[in-house]
């Protein structure tokens, strides 16, 4: 597998957030979000073995990981790393763009889904069916960028009932839209969703790697 870096940090999103975590970030993806905070990992990477990235894992005494990219399901090893560090008793979470059918992933795992936003440029690549794989304890992330993206992050809450489907989150690009400005949209509409900030970046400061 193709590694970009793994590290520890304070999960700065999910409803994890400010838990310590171990995140392995795999290299390469297959969209190209015009908001991506993470462009390094597009093609930057060390070639690993499954049981060098667990020996790694393990070296740092946490039991909770977050696989991530990039985007990690391009990479058709990531269920068996998976499977893995769950046999290990590490509680996994696995962050993916939507793009990728999520049903290959054990079913142990944590599933954080983007469904991305127009402003995104990416909705057209979105595996609508993935919805149907989701459970009560994984969860569905809209990003968003503008009172457009967020009407139609409403509009799909809507229509495919996700607060029945998982927990909902939404986040605004960070320099481009005031979370206030969400905050305000989802009481106005009393949303039954959780509103999260990038906890990482307030912490370390938004263009600091690794952490």
């Amino acid at each position: 597998m193709v590694i970009n870096e793994i590290f520890t940090s304070i999960q700065g999103e999910t409803s994890f957030a400010g838990l310590p975590f171990v995140f392995v970030r795999l290299t390469g993806c297959n969209m190209r979000c015009g908001y991506c905070d993470t462009q390094y990992a597009y093609e930057e990477g060390i070639e690993m073995s499954i049981s060098s990235i667990i020996d790694k894992v393990d070296s740092f005494g946490l039991k909770s990981v977050c696989v991530t990219g990039g985007e990690p399901l391009a990479n058709s090893n990531t269920p068996m790393l998976i499977q893995e560090l769950l046999n290990k008793n590490y509680t996994v979470l696995v962050e993916t763009n939507g793009s990728y059918d999520v049903s290959i992933l054990p079913n142990e795992a944590i599933k954080i889904m983007d469904l991305k936003c127009p402003d995104s440029g990416m909705s057209k690549m979105m595996h609508w069916e993935n919805i149907s794989y989701l459970t009560k304890k994984d969860e569905i992330k809209f990003v968003l960028s503008s009172r457009k993206d967020y009407e139609w992050a409403r509009s799909m809450i809507v229509k495919h009932h996700l607060a029945d489907v998982a927990n909902v989150l939404m986040s605004a690009v960070f320099g481009i839209i005031q979370p206030s400005l969400i905050a305000s949209w989802i009481l106005e509409d009393r949303l039954n969703v959780r509103l999260q900030l990038q906890l990482h970046k307030y912490i370390w400061g938004h263009e600091t790697r690794g952490v």
